[in-house]
């Protein structure tokens, strides 16, 4: 039996530090001075560092990573539709070996920044359905240092392109957890319709979680988020619904959002943003003024819809740089979404650690609590402001109470005497 007592961790929004008594990967107890009563175990001494669950990632697609250098993967608009005839042109002469050793890069550099959970998204417009067979045996392999849900995503559409619903059903049946899609990819606004009423009918189906590529585009006549709030809505599974980008929110007029928003909080629905990919996606058919290409965040935060923010790409057709770092992706995001009071300030890590495990599902054993899976992550500063702030690494990251890696502390130089 595995027993260690991590002490002097400072949790979020308390003021006092707390000891982690451990047992068997399990937060056996939570509480101040544990050290007596726990004293011929391992104890390791946090040393009142702010101690958090481990970040989230809710959206990345780890079959596209690092295929921006491709022959023929360019994108010179830097628009969503380039990247996605780019993918489609290029994406033939993939292997599992070779999706499987570009993945593991990119979850490599995602766990060293924090990241235990993700989702990702896997093309499964190709009838070999070969980026779903490699993650589907990296989920497994890797189970033991990151949890990975695998939503199956008709990236061409699911009746856009040929049989596109029955590859994504089968991808279900070869384990995928999520159903995807992309009505707003469609030919037409009945096959967008069609293809979200499809992806609820298979969620109730196979006992699945949906996450939609929803409105990613600036068209203010893009709703689908509506149809797929509702569908979720009147089916009882809003909090097993995801939207992701939802970015014609942004270009929507006021009266139609104060609309939706009741729709939205009636659901329960999950809306997941990708700031650095939207900004850099969006707008592009602007002038000026130029739009942001974020969703709401701001708003649907205020309004208590549950929001979070994701990487979404790593140097891919759509995306030419990203590096795992969901602490950059928070500091752009709160920026573009202007969630910059301290309040907001304070808070912002929800955005990346305890929103998206509401996203994913899993808040059943996600958090720093009792009766949990001990998996935390240990942040260079000593509350959540400075954190923010300094955009401060981590110092250590454990999984089932054991150590998944430490760093050594980045110096931050709060006295400036020397320089007097």
């Amino acid at each position: 039996m595995s027993k260690v007592l991590f002490t002097n961790a400072r949790l979020k929004g308390e003021e006092e530090l707390k000891d982690l008594y451990v047992e068997n990967g399990i937060f056996k107890e939570i509480g101040k001075n544990l050290s007596d009563k726990y004293n011929n175990i391992e104890k390791i001494d946090l040393e009142g560092f702010l101690t958090i669950p481990p970040y989230v990632d809710p959206h990345i697609h780890l079959d596209y990573v690092y295929t921006a250098r491709k022959p023929g993967a360019s994108n010179g608009t830097g628009t969503l539709f380039e990247g996605i005839q780019r993918w489609s042109e290029t994406k033939g002469d993939m292997t599992v070996e070779e999706v499987k050793e570009r993945a593991k890069i990119a979850i490599k550099k995602q766990l060293l920044h924090g990241t235990q959970y993700m989702r990702t998204h896997v093309d499964v417009t190709d009838p070999n359905l070969t980026s779903l067979k490699a993650i589907l045996e990296l989920r497994e392999e890797l189970k033991d240092i990151i949890d990975i849900q695998i939503i199956a995503f008709p990236q061409e559409g699911m009746y856009s392109y040929k049989d596109g619903d029955k590859l994504v059903e089968k991808a279900l049946q070869m384990g995928a957890d999520v159903v995807g899609a992309i009505p707003h990819f469609e030919y037409t606004w009945e096959l967008g319709e069609k293809s979200i009423k499809k992806t609820v009918e298979l969620a109730l189906k196979y006992d699945k979680l949906i996450d939609v590529h929803c409105d990613e585009t600036d068209d203010p006549n893009s709703r689908y988020l509506e149809l797929l709030a509702g569908e979720a809505y009147m089916n009882g599974i809003g909090d097993k619904t995801t939207a992701s980008h939802a970015c014609a929110m942004g270009s929507y007029n006021n009266a139609y959002t104060f609309k939706l928003f009741k729709l939205l909080k009636l659901s329960n629905i999950n809306i997941i943003s990708c700031p650095t990919e939207n900004i850099h996606l969006q707008g592009r058919y602007d002038t000026y003024p130029k739009r942001r290409g974020l969703t709401r965040v701001k708003e649907l935060n205020d309004a208590g819809i549950n929001v979070c923010f994701a990487q979404d790409s790593m140097s891919d057709p759509w995306y030419p740089l990203g590096n795992g770092n969901l602490m950059t992706i928070l500091d752009f995001g709160i920026h573009i979404a202007q969630m910059m009071t301290f309040e907001e300030i304070n808070n912002a890590l929800d955005l990346i650690t305890v929103n998206g495990a509401k996203t994913l599902h899993i808040e059943d054993r996600y958090g720093i609590e009792e009766g949990k899976d001990a998996n935390f992550i240990v942040l260079d500063a000593k509350n959540e402001f400075d954190a923010i702030l300094e955009r401060v690494g981590i110092r250590k990251s454990i999984r089932k109470g054991k150590k998944l890696f430490e760093k050594e502390p980045q110096i931050i130089l709060t006295d400036v005497d020397f320089l007097k």
